[in-house]
């Protein structure tokens, strides 16, 4: 899994490639989470390149969206691939998360 992370005008956008799993998950919540820490709440996930998420990423999604909301931010989701999604709403969590289709979709709900 590699993850980059780009500034824009109203949110981050973190780019995930790779398989979020059991031996993956931690890396991506330590990274979140300290971008969060580092004051960066509002976060859009690109996740067009994520082929495969195990419930370790769904908890690391989960704890970082906890953490941004508590200091007023958010994790969007975006460009989530079918298999992804279907592992998303399986579980519940397109109720708790907000997914839009693309990153530019997701960085312009944080400018309304």
């Amino acid at each position: 899994m590699e993850i980059e992370i780009h500034r824009q005008e109203h949110a981050a956008v973190v780019v995930i490639t790779g398989s979020v799993d059991g031996l993956t998950a931690q890396t991506l919540l330590g990274t979140l989470q300290g971008y969060v820490e580092a004051g960066h709440t509002q976060l859009v996930a690109d996740l067009a390149e994520v082929d495969y998420t195990s419930s370790a990423g769904l908890r690391a999604l989960l704890a970082t969206v906890k953490q941004t909301r508590q200091h007023g931010g958010d994790l969007r989701l975006a460009s989530i691939k079918a298999p992804v999604r279907k592992v998303l709403e399986l579980s519940g969590f397109t109720s708790i998360l907000k997914v839009y289709d693309d990153v530019p979709s997701a960085l312009s709900s944080y400018a309304a």
